[in-house]
């Protein structure tokens, strides 16, 4: 990227973090203490976790739902 483009996008990305919810300014920044190395597990929040928990204690129980199914009945999420 130029520098041109590196200054355009941050302005960008600042006119966008102005007008976030809460939600995804906790997302936000989640992302920027990832990438500055700490562990995403301790940046997210605990009922983040505990929904992460749930799913993992389903899957080993084998109530997951396979990717293919999941394409099929929410197809918008996988549009280009």
């Amino acid at each position: 990227m130029t520098a041109l483009e590196i200054k355009s996008l941050r302005t960008e990305v600042k006119q966008l973090i102005e007008e976030a919810d809460v939600d995804a300014l906790k997302a936000i920044y989640s992302m920027f203490k990832i990438s500055k190395g700490d562990d995403w597990w301790d940046t997210i929040s605990a009922g983040e976790r505990d929904a992460i928990e749930i799913g993992l204690a389903q899957l080993e129980k084998g109530e997951g739902i396979p990717h293919s199914e999941v394409k099929k009945l929410y197809p918008q999420w996988f549009a280009k």
